[in-house]
């Protein structure tokens, strides 16, 4: 369909029932009527166990439930549903890259993360080093909050089992040079890991091109329910990893003695799955299709445009990230030399405006611009100019000494 912000906003019950200006979805997403009604049907109609039961409803939830892992396949552009493996979302699926694929790693082997990782990235690779006794090396950042890639040839070594690094920073909106990082990985034999949570709102992806090994992202910044995730892998390396969690439905055989584990995607999901979070990820996908994401891309852009304009000339204020547009999503955080996060978003709460506060899950990149916390804006395609008119009067209202 047509890029129409205002008919997008239209098919979120939250734009209909409240007068907010909702610009914090880097952390959730909201969610549009044709989710809601996904799990509303699994729920009233469909709400049975997948695999193993023959009576209708147990079908037909089964197959509800894998048609949302072939639409999600479809978006990404994976080449088989079998590498979509559901989680409980990106932290959940990192977790399970670490104790799976990191199996396989030991002292001497090195995973290469960044200073711009949310913790997600960061913790489940200290807690490898910690057991397996790898190396952990870290790409350093610019002053203006992008990965640092001259240090790739010092730190991508003979070594490098594995670079895990964000697509898209959530607190600077950076946009990572993948085919840089895939060449490095390449040319010492390493895999390659994206941390998909703040790219994956932005639209599909094709998994192919950009030459990745594995990818993670969450549902719930992607206009679906919470609770849901992914871990996409190559086929070859998800068939080669053990499990990471063992118990009902991913076996073929069990005895007292033993187990013989099914073959991936069931291998990696034990126990009962969050099957409606999943159907509605796959709703959520479905509709993310039907948009422009072109057209979403410049409107995005213009609105973002708009709130870097308005924090440029501000001398208390730092900006914490890229000035410019160029290879950059909607994410802008900022910080004051006099005012905490906190009472800055408490600010823009009495105005309506809805940001969030603090170090958004990224320590080592807030220490490193030197501030204790960051006030932060992002954007969806349901956001308009009316969020950012919105967000200018409480800004200028800050500015002027007028803070609440």
């Amino acid at each position: 369909m047509p890029f129409d912000v205002e008919s997008i906003r239209e098919e979120f019950p939250i734009f209909r029932d409240a007068d907010c200006h909702y610009l914090d979805s880097a952390a959730t997403a909201q969610i549009p009527d044709t989710v809601i009604a996904a799990l509303s049907g699994f729920e009233t109609r469909q709400r049975a166990n997948v695999y193993g039961g023959v009576y209708r409803i147990a079908r037909d939830a089964l197959e509800t439930y894998e048609a949302a892992r072939s639409d999600i396949a479809r978006f990404l552009g994976a080449a088989s549903p079998d590498e979509i493996v559901f989680t409980y979302g990106t932290t959940s699926a990192i977790n399970l890259l670490a104790q799976s694929f990191g199996q396989r790693l030991g002292p001497g082997d090195e995973v290469l993360i960044s200073v711009l990782e949310h913790h997600s990235n960061i913790l489940p690779w200290q807690a490898l080093a910690q057991r397996r006794g790898i190396t952990i090396k870290v790409l350093p950042v610019t002053p203006d909050g992008r990965l640092d890639l001259t240090a790739l040839p010092r730190l991508v070594t003979k070594n490098c089992r594995l670079i895990a690094l964000t697509h898209c920073s959530n607190v600077t909106g950076a946009i990572t040079d993948v085919p840089a990082i895939v060449a490095a990985a390449r040319s010492v034999g390493a895999a390659v890991m994206l941390d998909g949570a703040q790219r994956a709102p932005h639209g599909p992806l094709d998994l192919a091109a950009l030459g990745v090994d594995f990818y993670a992202l969450s549902g719930h910044k992607m206009f679906g329910p919470t609770g849901i995730g992914v871990l996409w892998g190559r086929k070859s390396l998800l068939a080669d990893m053990p499990p990471f969690m063992v118990g009902g439905q991913m076996i073929r055989r069990v005895t007292l003695e033993a187990a013989e584990f099914a073959d991936p995607p069931r291998r990696f999901e034990a126990g009962t799955p969050p099957i409606a979070a999943a159907i509605g990820l796959g709703a959520a996908v479905r509709w993310m299709k039907k948009l422009d994401w072109d057209e979403a891309a410049r409107h995005e852009r213009r609105l973002t445009r708009r709130v870097l304009g308005a924090l440029s000339g501000i001398a208390r204020l730092r900006l914490i990230g890229p000035s410019d547009l160029g290879e950059r999503r909607g994410v802008v955080s900022f910080a004051f030399a006099d005012l905490p996060s906190e009472a800055v978003c408490r600010h823009f709460d009495r105005f309506g405006v809805m940001l969030r506060h603090g170090h958004h899950c990224a320590q080592p990149l807030i220490a490193a611009f030197g501030v204790e916390g960051a006030a932060r804006l992002s954007l969806a395609p349901y956001n308009n100019d009316g969020d950012i008119d919105a967000f200018l009067t409480a800004l200028e209202a800050l500015v002027s000494g007028r803070f609440n």
